[in-house]
């Protein structure tokens, strides 16, 4: 919807119904959940049976620790999308 004297939407005219967004922040946030997405898809890096823990070949552990690693990175980039919306 149009509107104002000039036609512009107000949403867009920059009044504070727009929050103002750290780009470098958001940047940042968008690498960290990307960067398990690039470290599960390259399966060369990986696919081995060595070496093992606690007799869990290589594959199925290191999987394993990118749960926790996302989870962690995913709060992290949350965090940041909150700080950089201030």
């Amino acid at each position: 919807m149009i509107s104002g004297k000039e036609g512009r939407d107000p949403a867009r005219s920059g009044d504070a119904a727009v929050p103002r967004t750290d780009k470098r922040k958001m940047a940042l946030a968008g690498v960290l959940l990307v960067i398990p997405v690039v470290a599960l898809m390259w399966v060369g890096s990986y696919a081995k049976d060595e070496p093992e823990l606690w007799g869990f070949p290589f594959f199925f552990w290191y999987q394993f620790v990118w749960v926790f690693l996302t989870s962690a990175l995913t709060w992290t980039a949350y965090r940041l999308t909150l700080a950089a919306r201030r």
